[in-house]
């Protein structure tokens, strides 16, 4: 029998470096994870650089990689794929951004690039579409919000470019910087211009708003700034359906992959109770993956928490919130006409508390696959694996052929 389904589960940032306060293991090795080890038992395992080795990854640049389509190819930057996934539809030519809610303070000092990871910003976001005024310019926006601190920001007109710098200055204590072109063409020196403005008028507007003003009264710092960077323009991405001859959807609390599977055409199913954050219902996300293998051929399936942790230099909570991700994948245990695909996007070691190019570990497992003598699914053992080191791009291809749907080469 040869499986006919696929499903793509990528553990963002789930591996790491060795953590002295965990005896020298990283969080996945130190993490009791059953369930993970029976996969890796009953699969094929290796390493994984999902670019290329010694190259850190982005999330973006490598989700695009593991489904197969080439970043230096389609890759014009972050913001259009996250402006995607947080409900701008993006027309080929619009200019993208993503965006933090940020505090400043008195100087104009930011004191917290992520307001306190403050969530549920849609009022925020509806003041700006309301308030802010672009026309000046002749240019139309659309502002939405994304999940916890995060939102998206697009710009529509005639005579933008995209080569622009960011406002933010990428650590705390130091004021936002102006957004500058890059070069000196004229479409990025206006959309250099818009870019200020509009942080200028939806400053004002947070300044003032109840919202920050019932934050500072409880303590917490209000989302008074928008950090805006990853410009990029909307390109065109081959449908995945057409690409592979499967129909498919993607499962993300995070904005930025939301994005990415729906600008290649797979169909975004919302889970209530997701957050990309460790307090996510990952039980939730879990059903309602099994409900899509039911109807469609493909699923992808992000889960961040461990990402969020390793940026935050946590390396408890992140080998705990792994227990957490294992014992919600309990019932895939059970699926059968289906391959099932664990993988991280990319390393985030709790040392650097940013992306690594550290390879990231694998295991392919199903009807048909070939099994190793690895029984445990982390950094170390995943190394000695049957499918030894491939890079993002491969996967789709070997898993192509595990389902029968690979084009010979040659006669």
């Amino acid at each position: 029998m040869t499986a006919q389904k696929i499903l793509l589960l990528v553990l963002d940032g789930i591996s790491d470096r060795p953590c002295a306060s965990l005896g020298g293991l990283t969080p996945l090795q130190a993490a009791n994870t059953p369930n993970l080890d029976r996969f890796a038992t009953e699969g094929i395992t290796g390493i994984m650089d999902t670019i290329a080795p010694g190259i850190r990854p982005g999330s973006d640049t490598a989700h695009l990689s593991l489904l197969g389509y080439p970043p230096e190819r389609y890759y014009t930057g972050r913001g259009p794929l996250e402006a995607e996934g947080s409900g701008i539809h993006m027309e080929p030519g619009m200019i993208g951004f993503r965006c933090n809610f940020a505090t400043v303070d008195e100087n104009s000092l930011i004191t917290d690039r992520r307001a306190g990871r403050i969530h549920d910003t849609a009022a925020l976001s509806a003041a700006i579409r309301e308030g802010v005024d672009l026309s000046a310019y002749e240019v139309g926006f659309r502002f939405e919000s994304g999940a916890g601190h995060r939102a998206a920001l697009a710009f529509v007109g005639d005579l933008l470019g995209d080569r622009v710098t960011s406002n933010d200055p990428k650590k705390e204590g130091a004021e936002p910087l102006p957004v500058k072109p890059i070069g000196d063409a004229p479409a990025d020196e206006k959309t250099a211009a818009v870019c200020n403005e509009f942080i200028r008028q939806s400053r004002e507007i947070l300044f003032d708003h109840p919202l920050n003003i019932e934050r500072l009264e409880q303590g917490l710092p209000p989302a008074n700034l928008l950090l805006i960077r990853g410009a990029g323009r909307m390109g065109h991405f081959e449908p995945f359906e057409e690409r592979y001859d499967l129909s498919g959807s993607v499962i993300s609390a995070a904005t930025l992959i939301s994005g990415i599977g729906m600008v290649v055409g797979l169909e975004h199913i919302p889970v209530p109770g997701t957050t990309g954050s460790v307090d996510s219902d990952l039980p939730a996300k879990v059903a309602a993956t099994l409900r899509e293998l039911e109807r469609k051929d493909f699923v992808l399936l992000n889960i961040k928490g461990a990402d969020e942790a390793g940026h935050d230099g946590k390396p408890e909570q992140k080998r705990d919130f792994i227990e957490v991700i294992d014992a919600a994948l309990e019932p895939f245990a059970a699926l059968d006409d289906t391959i099932l695909v664990i993988c991280g996007d990319h390393s985030t070691p709790c040392s650097v508390k940013d992306h690594s190019a550290d390879p990231v570990p694998l295991v392919i497992r199903g009807e048909g696959v070939r099994t190793d003598r690895n029984w445990a699914f982390d950094e170390i053992s995943c190394a000695e694996g049957g499918i030894n080191r491939i890079r993002g791009l491969d996967l789709m291809p070997i898993v192509l052929d595990l389902i029968n749907k690979a084009h010979k080469y040659g006669a």
